[in-house]
């Protein structure tokens, strides 16, 4: 039986080059979703969000494998802005951490559907303890566009210089930034040194 790897199947969406920013046309996604704010560190709601998403994803892995679909369960990833300042000004003001707001999200295979995702979550339910978010867990289509983006290797504390090259590369062809922050977290933090950890950056922009 096969198992299907979407970081293998959408490589050039999760594994871009770490010394140069590329431009990517990201096709709408069907993804596990939920909503948050506050320091992704101290906030409970965060924590709690991570459980719940990971919860609902392993249940629908488990359903589609009944059912002879065996897939990777993707990586966490998060949509970022800042609750008072624009998006051009993320990485000079997201020191502030309690002014996050967040979407987290985990992508899932196309043969993944609304009907799969609610029975996962009435299997998730009764889990002891059960995920205390589950039922904030939303199924949604996320259309983001073309977006540019790179491979930053370090602790999330030192991705500023990092957002900043793609925002001066979106500036400097004389597009604008439209959508919100998006990070790929490929790393376990808990077992990766924080020099070794690998995080896709990405800014979706528009053409002018």
């Amino acid at each position: 039986m096969t198992t299907l790897d979407l970081k293998q199947t959408l490589r050039s969406l999760y594994a871009p080059s770490a010394k140069a920013v590329s431009v990517v046309a990201v096709p709408p996604l069907r993804c596990l979703m939920i909503d948050g704010s506050g320091d992704p560190n101290t906030a409970p709601r965060y924590r709690e969000a991570v459980g719940a998403l990971y919860g609902l994803a392993y249940a629908v892995r488990a359903l589609a494998k009944e059912a002879g679909e065996v897939f990777t369960v993707m990586p966490l990833e998060g949509l970022w802005t800042f609750d008072g300042a624009p998006v051009e000004d993320f990485h000079l003001t997201s020191a502030d951490k309690d002014r996050f707001i967040w979407t987290l999200m985990i992508l899932q295979p196309e043969m993944v559907d609304a009907a799969l995702v609610e029975r996962a979550r009435r299997r998730a339910a009764k889990g002891k303890p059960a995920p205390a978010l589950l039922g904030d867990v939303r199924f949604a289509l996320y259309d983001e566009g073309e977006a540019v983006q790179i491979m930053h290797i370090g602790p999330y504390a030192a991705e500023g210089p990092t957002i900043a090259r793609l925002h001066e590369h979106i500036a400097r062809n004389g597009w604008a930034l439209s959508g919100r922050h998006h990070e790929i977290y490929l790393s376990n933090p808990r077992r990766t040194p924080p020099e070794k950890m690998k995080t896709v950056l990405r800014q979706p922009f528009a053409r002018l």
